[in-house]
Protein backbone atom coordinates (compact mmCIF):
# COMPACT_ATOMS: atom_id res chain seq x y z
CA UNK A 1 0.00 0.00 0.00
CA UNK A 2 1.36 3.50 -0.75
CA UNK A 3 2.63 5.45 1.82
CA UNK A 4 0.74 8.97 1.19
CA UNK A 5 2.37 10.85 4.43
CA UNK A 6 6.38 10.06 3.33
CA UNK A 7 6.01 12.09 0.01
CA UNK A 8 3.03 14.86 0.03
CA UNK A 9 4.37 17.72 1.89
CA UNK A 10 2.00 20.25 2.01
CA UNK A 11 2.25 20.78 5.88
CA UNK A 12 5.94 21.20 5.18
CA UNK A 13 5.78 24.72 3.37
CA UNK A 14 7.64 23.27 0.09
CA UNK A 15 6.63 24.29 -3.04
CA UNK A 16 6.21 20.89 -4.98
CA UNK A 17 6.19 17.15 -3.00
CA UNK A 18 8.23 15.48 -6.37
CA UNK A 19 9.96 16.60 -9.82
CA UNK A 20 9.45 13.86 -12.28
CA UNK A 21 12.68 14.00 -14.76
CA UNK A 22 13.87 12.29 -17.71
CA UNK A 23 17.38 11.00 -17.88
CA UNK A 24 18.56 11.15 -21.11
CA UNK A 25 19.29 14.54 -22.09
CA UNK A 26 18.61 15.60 -18.51
CA UNK A 27 19.91 13.26 -15.55
CA UNK A 28 22.56 12.24 -18.23
CA UNK A 29 23.69 12.51 -22.04
CA UNK A 30 21.60 11.53 -25.18
CA UNK A 31 24.99 9.51 -26.35
CA UNK A 32 27.06 7.20 -24.83
CA UNK A 33 29.06 9.41 -23.36
CA UNK A 34 29.81 8.89 -19.23
CA UNK A 35 27.41 10.55 -16.85
CA UNK A 36 28.01 13.38 -14.98
CA UNK A 37 28.86 11.80 -11.59
CA UNK A 38 29.42 14.89 -9.60
CA UNK A 39 26.47 16.88 -10.81
CA UNK A 40 24.46 13.61 -9.83
CA UNK A 41 26.06 13.41 -6.59
CA UNK A 42 24.65 17.34 -5.69
CA UNK A 43 21.08 15.79 -7.02
CA UNK A 44 21.65 12.91 -4.45
CA UNK A 45 22.87 15.24 -1.60
CA UNK A 46 18.83 17.70 -3.00
CA UNK A 47 17.01 14.37 -2.14
CA UNK A 48 18.82 13.32 0.88
CA UNK A 49 17.96 16.49 2.43
CA UNK A 50 14.24 16.76 0.74
CA UNK A 51 13.77 13.33 2.61
CA UNK A 52 15.20 14.36 5.57
CA UNK A 53 13.87 17.66 5.93
CA UNK A 54 10.89 18.03 4.12
CA UNK A 55 11.98 21.71 2.60
CA UNK A 56 12.24 20.51 -1.33
CA UNK A 57 10.86 18.28 -3.54
CA UNK A 58 12.40 14.50 -4.02
CA UNK A 59 13.78 14.19 -8.06
CA UNK A 60 12.23 11.02 -9.02
CA UNK A 61 13.03 9.60 -12.57
CA UNK A 62 10.51 8.74 -15.79
CA UNK A 63 11.97 7.65 -18.61
CA UNK A 64 12.21 4.89 -21.77
CA UNK A 65 15.35 3.14 -20.13
CA UNK A 66 14.58 -0.40 -18.97
CA UNK A 67 13.77 -0.81 -15.37
CA UNK A 68 17.07 -1.73 -13.91
CA UNK A 69 18.60 0.97 -15.37
CA UNK A 70 15.99 3.83 -14.38
CA UNK A 71 16.22 2.06 -10.55
CA UNK A 72 20.16 2.01 -10.59
CA UNK A 73 19.93 5.98 -11.04
CA UNK A 74 17.46 6.63 -8.18
CA UNK A 75 19.86 4.79 -6.43
CA UNK A 76 22.77 6.70 -7.48
CA UNK A 77 20.47 10.32 -6.81
CA UNK A 78 19.21 8.56 -3.62
CA UNK A 79 15.42 8.60 -4.43
CA UNK A 80 14.27 5.90 -1.62
CA UNK A 81 10.76 7.55 -1.01
CA UNK A 82 8.96 7.88 -4.90
CA UNK A 83 8.19 5.80 -7.17
CA UNK A 84 9.93 5.98 -10.68
CA UNK A 85 8.69 5.36 -14.08
CA UNK A 86 10.71 2.86 -16.68
CA UNK A 87 10.47 1.56 -20.46
CA UNK A 88 7.83 4.36 -21.33
CA UNK A 89 5.36 3.45 -18.53
CA UNK A 90 5.98 -0.65 -18.83
CA UNK A 91 7.46 -0.82 -15.12
CA UNK A 92 6.73 1.39 -11.91
CA UNK A 93 9.11 0.62 -9.40
CA UNK A 94 8.83 1.93 -5.68
CA UNK A 95 11.99 1.92 -3.05
CA UNK A 96 9.76 2.22 -0.88
CA UNK A 97 8.84 -1.51 -0.53
CA UNK A 98 11.07 -2.23 -3.51
CA UNK A 99 8.22 -3.43 -5.72
CA UNK A 100 8.39 -3.52 -9.71
CA UNK A 101 5.21 -3.20 -10.98
CA UNK A 102 4.19 -4.04 -14.46
CA UNK A 103 1.08 -2.23 -15.74
CA UNK A 104 -1.69 -4.33 -15.34
CA UNK A 105 -3.28 -2.94 -18.71
CA UNK A 106 -0.50 -5.06 -20.51
CA UNK A 107 -1.99 -8.85 -20.97
CA UNK A 108 -0.27 -12.17 -22.14
CA UNK A 109 -1.98 -11.08 -25.46
CA UNK A 110 0.52 -8.05 -25.92
CA UNK A 111 3.65 -9.99 -24.45
CA UNK A 112 2.86 -12.27 -27.43
CA UNK A 113 2.88 -9.46 -29.82
CA UNK A 114 6.20 -8.06 -28.55
CA UNK A 115 8.02 -11.42 -28.60
CA UNK A 116 7.15 -11.50 -32.17
CA UNK A 117 8.16 -8.06 -33.19
CA UNK A 118 10.95 -8.87 -31.73
CA UNK A 119 11.74 -12.24 -33.42
CA UNK A 120 10.75 -10.45 -37.05
CA UNK A 121 13.75 -7.21 -35.83
CA UNK A 122 15.79 -9.84 -34.99
CA UNK A 123 15.58 -11.50 -38.36
CA UNK A 124 14.99 -8.45 -40.68
CA UNK A 125 16.71 -5.72 -39.42
CA UNK A 126 19.63 -6.73 -36.92
CA UNK A 127 21.53 -8.52 -39.82
CA UNK A 128 21.55 -4.95 -41.30
CA UNK A 129 23.09 -3.39 -37.93
CA UNK A 130 20.49 -2.45 -36.27
CA UNK A 131 21.03 -2.82 -32.30
CA UNK A 132 17.86 -3.67 -30.14
CA UNK A 133 18.49 -2.05 -26.67
CA UNK A 134 18.61 -4.83 -24.44
CA UNK A 135 16.79 -5.50 -20.95
CA UNK A 136 13.27 -4.04 -22.33
CA UNK A 137 10.46 -6.60 -21.30
CA UNK A 138 6.75 -5.28 -22.94
CA UNK A 139 8.93 -2.55 -26.25
CA UNK A 140 11.83 -2.79 -28.13
CA UNK A 141 13.97 0.32 -29.02
CA UNK A 142 16.31 0.41 -31.62
CA UNK A 143 19.65 1.98 -33.02
CA UNK A 144 21.93 2.27 -35.77
CA UNK A 145 25.47 4.09 -36.10
CA UNK A 146 23.77 6.13 -39.27
CA UNK A 147 20.80 7.90 -37.85
CA UNK A 148 18.89 8.53 -40.54
CA UNK A 149 19.03 5.53 -41.79
CA UNK A 150 17.31 4.28 -38.82
CA UNK A 151 15.13 7.12 -39.45
CA UNK A 152 14.22 5.94 -42.33
CA UNK A 153 13.10 2.61 -41.42
CA UNK A 154 9.84 4.20 -39.48
CA UNK A 155 7.88 3.77 -42.36
CA UNK A 156 8.53 0.09 -43.00
CA UNK A 157 7.84 -0.57 -39.05
CA UNK A 158 5.12 0.79 -39.00
CA UNK A 159 3.61 -1.21 -42.18
CA UNK A 160 4.64 -4.22 -40.41
CA UNK A 161 3.25 -4.18 -37.26
CA UNK A 162 -0.07 -2.77 -39.18
CA UNK A 163 -0.06 -6.00 -41.35
CA UNK A 164 0.55 -8.20 -38.55
CA UNK A 165 -2.16 -6.52 -36.26
CA UNK A 166 0.91 -5.58 -33.50
CA UNK A 167 -0.20 -2.86 -31.32
CA UNK A 168 2.88 -0.54 -31.62
CA UNK A 169 3.51 3.15 -31.22
CA UNK A 170 6.34 4.19 -33.08
CA UNK A 171 8.70 7.00 -32.48
CA UNK A 172 11.79 8.53 -32.28
CA UNK A 173 13.75 10.04 -29.93
CA UNK A 174 17.86 12.42 -30.62
CA UNK A 175 19.24 8.51 -32.01
CA UNK A 176 16.90 5.97 -30.76
CA UNK A 177 13.05 4.05 -32.21
CA UNK A 178 10.94 3.33 -29.74
CA UNK A 179 8.37 0.98 -30.37
CA UNK A 180 5.93 0.73 -27.63
CA UNK A 181 2.26 -0.54 -26.64
CA UNK A 182 0.09 1.85 -28.51
CA UNK A 183 -2.01 2.02 -24.62
CA UNK A 184 1.10 2.08 -22.34
CA UNK A 185 3.09 5.77 -22.44
CA UNK A 186 5.11 7.55 -19.92
CA UNK A 187 1.59 9.25 -19.26
CA UNK A 188 0.01 5.97 -18.21
CA UNK A 189 3.12 4.99 -16.17
CA UNK A 190 2.94 8.90 -14.62
CA UNK A 191 -0.85 8.31 -13.94
CA UNK A 192 -0.13 5.28 -12.16
CA UNK A 193 2.72 6.82 -10.01
CA UNK A 194 -0.14 9.49 -8.79
CA UNK A 195 -2.34 6.68 -8.33
CA UNK A 196 0.04 5.04 -5.95
CA UNK A 197 1.10 7.97 -3.74
CA UNK A 198 -1.71 10.47 -3.83
CA UNK A 199 0.51 12.85 -5.28
CA UNK A 200 -1.57 15.62 -6.69
CA UNK A 201 -0.98 17.73 -10.70
CA UNK A 202 -0.28 20.75 -9.14
CA UNK A 203 1.89 19.91 -6.76
CA UNK A 204 4.20 18.57 -8.90
CA UNK A 205 7.16 19.56 -11.00
CA UNK A 206 8.73 17.97 -14.40
CA UNK A 207 11.63 18.28 -16.29
CA UNK A 208 12.28 16.86 -20.23
CA UNK A 209 14.49 17.34 -22.62
CA UNK A 210 12.56 15.43 -25.86
CA UNK A 211 9.13 15.90 -27.19
CA UNK A 212 8.53 12.25 -25.91
CA UNK A 213 8.62 14.25 -22.11
CA UNK A 214 5.54 16.43 -23.39
CA UNK A 215 3.43 13.26 -21.32
CA UNK A 216 5.65 14.93 -18.35
CA UNK A 217 4.88 18.25 -19.07
CA UNK A 218 1.29 17.58 -19.56
CA UNK A 219 0.68 15.83 -16.14
CA UNK A 220 2.61 18.21 -13.99
CA UNK A 221 2.31 21.79 -12.32
CA UNK A 222 5.36 23.00 -13.55
CA UNK A 223 7.68 22.04 -16.23
CA UNK A 224 11.16 23.17 -16.94
CA UNK A 225 13.87 22.06 -19.71
CA UNK A 226 17.82 21.99 -19.86
CA UNK A 227 18.99 24.66 -22.69
CA UNK A 228 19.59 21.16 -25.39
CA UNK A 229 15.67 20.03 -24.97
CA UNK A 230 13.98 20.16 -28.26
CA UNK A 231 12.47 23.21 -29.78
CA UNK A 232 8.64 22.17 -29.76
CA UNK A 233 9.22 20.77 -25.84
CA UNK A 234 10.58 24.50 -24.78
CA UNK A 235 7.31 25.66 -25.75
CA UNK A 236 5.42 23.96 -23.36
CA UNK A 237 8.03 25.05 -20.47
CA UNK A 238 8.26 27.50 -17.53
CA UNK A 239 11.26 28.26 -17.53
CA UNK A 240 14.39 27.11 -19.79
CA UNK A 241 18.01 26.84 -18.05
CA UNK A 242 20.58 27.82 -20.08
CA UNK A 243 22.61 25.23 -19.13
CA UNK A 244 22.57 21.61 -20.77
CA UNK A 245 21.76 18.65 -18.99
CA UNK A 246 22.72 17.65 -15.30
CA UNK A 247 23.91 21.50 -14.82
CA UNK A 248 20.63 21.98 -16.43
CA UNK A 249 18.43 19.76 -13.95
CA UNK A 250 20.30 21.35 -11.31
CA UNK A 251 19.87 25.12 -11.91
CA UNK A 252 15.81 24.49 -12.22
CA UNK A 253 16.21 22.72 -8.95
CA UNK A 254 17.83 25.83 -7.43
CA UNK A 255 15.02 27.62 -8.68
CA UNK A 256 11.52 25.45 -7.55
CA UNK A 257 12.13 27.08 -4.14
CA UNK A 258 12.57 25.57 -0.77
CA UNK A 259 10.23 25.90 2.50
Amino acid sequence: MPRNSEITGSNLGRRFDAVICDIDGCLGPESSAPLDAEALTKIAEHNRRAIADGDRPVVTVCSGRPQPFAEAICRFIANDSVPCVAENGVWLYDPRDNVYLRDPAITSEHLDAVALATAWIEKHLVPTGVVMQPGKSASMSLWHADTPHLRSLMPKLESVFREKSWPFRVSMTVAWINCDLAHISKATGIARLIARTGLRKDRLAGIGDTISDRAIAENVGYFACPANADEPLRQLATFVSQHRETEGVLDILSRLGHA
